[in-house]
């Protein structure tokens, strides 16, 4: 039988929370929602740009649509069509809102639209929700500084963030620690700036705002680990499909992953080469994947994965790898304990400022299911070859947390209860139905 209440809504009088029931088996095709790093830069490239941009397949996540709110109190047009797409009218200046711009719960609208508000002549705010309001945004503020922008926050550089912008002038500015978001407020900055801006990082990160940024007709440059990008060019409107979000396929593949006679295909996935790492690792597990109908859309790479599981045996992730895989690790270690050798994930210290201290609160679950693991300061140590049984699980209001273990608990004996599973919505509001439609029981 499948899905026979795999996940089935529990009212426990405080947050909306799931139960999860092993399962036997993962089988069936699914298209996945856009992708999220795609839907935010499109839209905000789309705000700047002459004309107006329409985007299909754009994430149905919560995060995008805050980022489609502030574009909007910005002053763009932005509607969605009959056919579900949404189409952006551009600005070639936008104009100050009469309210803070809410970011929701989305780290990555408020860093990128900071390098793109940093270059307006208005002073404007931006604010989160509580998870947000934790989160530190220094890296972001100190290159916005030194390109002349105004920008203040409260305190540890918590939001909200304050942003004076103006006139802005060129850097080369070398990040201390690899981020796609802070890389990308600086060369949104850019486009702003008089002369050349160059990020250097100190391993390549995703690279969808070059690709944007190309796709919209603005000229950059790339030598290894450096980007730059020459100011006051002028942004024209495309057309899009956005690929399937690969993070978000991260939890099926993974599932699939777990059971010895799974056969899934995910078709349209993006699959960008810094953002498919999760395939490599997946095969050197001992996945058996095959991509089909491999295409190029606007620079990035298009196709459909088909995963067949294999014996899974054992790996470390570190370094430039830990970078690329910093959405997924969450859930490639709550699958860990059922790999023949486990999974040892360094150098994602990163980890800990996301929407929660995503390294703790994976440990905390893990032991609650009768997991063996180390915490480690930028990362975990889990070792493979366990039993788990099912348990109550907290997902800190956390929506990878929310995922991953509902991924772990489908191996586990006995139910498990996600609890504030409604963290969800945050990047896939349809999670649990999909989850549902591909188990086998």
């Amino acid at each position: 039988m499948r899905g026979n209440s795999l996940a089935q809504p529990v009212n426990n009088g405080e947050a909306f929370a799931v139960i999860i029931r092993p399962a036997k088996n993962i089988l069936g095709a699914i298209r996945l929602p856009g992708d999220k790093s795609i839907s935010h830069r499109y839209a905000m490239l789309g705000a700047i740009a002459e004309g107006v941009t329409r985007l299909t397949n754009f994430s149905s996540g919560a995060d995008c649509a805050s980022t489609l709110s502030c574009v909007q109190q910005l002053g763009c047009e932005v509607k969605t069509t009959a056919d579900g797409a949404i189409e952006i009218t551009g600005r070639e200046r936008l104009q100050q809102p009469s309210q803070s711009l809410d970011c929701g719960n989305s780290g990555s609208t408020m860093r990128m639209l900071s390098g793109i508000l940093a270059g307006q002549d208005f002073e404007c705010e931006l604010h989160g929700d509580e998870s947000l309001s934790r989160r530190p945004m220094g890296r972001v503020m100190v290159p916005l500084r030194h390109m002349g922008a105004e920008i203040n926050a409260g305190a540890n550089d918590r939001p909200p963030l304050r942003i004076r912008g103006g006139h802005l002038h060129a850097i080369e500015y070398t990040t201390p620690m690899a981020s796609a978001q802070v890389k990308s407020a600086v060369l949104f900055a850019g486009l702003f700036a008089d002369g050349e801006t160059t990020v250097e990082e100190p391993f390549r990160t995703r690279d969808h705002s070059e690709q944007a940024l190309r796709a919209f007709g603005v000229e950059l440059s790339r030598s290894r680990n450096r980007v730059t990008i020459r100011g006051r060019q002028k942004l024209h409107a495309i057309q899009a499909f956005i690929p399937g979000d690969i993070s978000s396929a991260s939890f099926f593949l993974c599932a699939a992953a777990l059971f010895p006679d799974s056969n899934l295909v995910l078709e349209n996935l993006l699959l960008n080469p810094t953002r498919a790492s999760l395939l490599d690792v997946l095969t050197a597990l001992g996945a058996r994947i095959s991509v089909l109908n491999l295409e190029n859309q606007h620079g990035e790479l298009i196709g459909s994965v088909k995963l067949e599981s294999g014996p899974l045996k054992g790996t470390t992730i570190a370094g430039g790898q830990s970078v690329a895989l910093i959405d997924e690790l969450p859930v490639l270690a709550a699958i860990a304990p059922y790999i023949e050798e486990g999974i040892e994930i360094r150098d994602a210290k990163e980890l800990r400022v996301k929407e929660s201290d995503r390294i703790a609160v994976v440990a905390r679950n893990l032991r609650a299911m009768g997991a063996e693991c180390e915490e480690l300061e930028d990362g975990l140590r889990v070792p493979g070859n366990q039993k788990l049984h099912g348990a109550e699980i907290d997902s800190a209001g956390d929506h990878r947390i929310a995922m991953a273990f509902s991924v772990a608990a489908l191996r586990a004996e006995g139910e498990s209860v996600i609890h504030g599973a409604d963290a969800a919505r945050i990047s896939y509001p349809e999670f649990f139905d999909v989850l549902e439609g591909i188990v086998e029981r």
